[in-house]
């Protein structure tokens, strides 16, 4: 069995809550990644920050990027797998939840994701492309 933890990205960083949208943007791009989680006070995941969900959620609506916080486009309860469980439950969770990216927790903590391109790395072409088909469809 293949674990989540065996596939995720390590060392990932979050931008906080209250945090606004230039300096989560300027993470992202020091960081080279479309996407940051969002984690509270209290160090555990509030949600998703995607660079699109800046342009769609704020930009495009007229809202102040060194105003909004991040924790504002955090939306419901954030999608998760638990660091020790399968990779195929990984794999349904994400197709299920049509998300590119899998925060991964240990207890509470974050402690990686799971990008469309760690599936890659990964699993078989097939799987992936499985993957990749189901997720972009609406």
């Amino acid at each position: 069995m293949t674990t989540a933890r065996e596939v995720m990205s390590q060392g990932v960083e979050c931008v906080r809550e209250n945090e606004t949208l230039v300096d989560a943007a300027r993470k992202m791009r020091d960081l080279d990644v479309g996407a940051l989680p969002i984690c509270g006070e209290d160090n555990r995941l509030k949600g998703m920050l995607t660079d699109r969900d800046i342009v769609v959620k704020c930009l495009a609506e007229g809202g102040d990027p060194s105003s909004v916080t991040a924790g504002s486009l955090g939306e419901g309860k954030p999608v998760t797998i638990g660091a020790d469980d399968d990779i195929t439950e990984a794999l349904e969770t994400m197709k299920k939840h049509q998300v590119r990216r899998l925060p991964v927790i240990d207890g509470h903590d974050l402690v990686g994701i799971i990008s469309q391109a760690d599936i890659a790395n990964s699993l078989s072409e097939g799987a992936t492309g499985d993957l990749v088909q189901e997720i972009s469809e609406d």
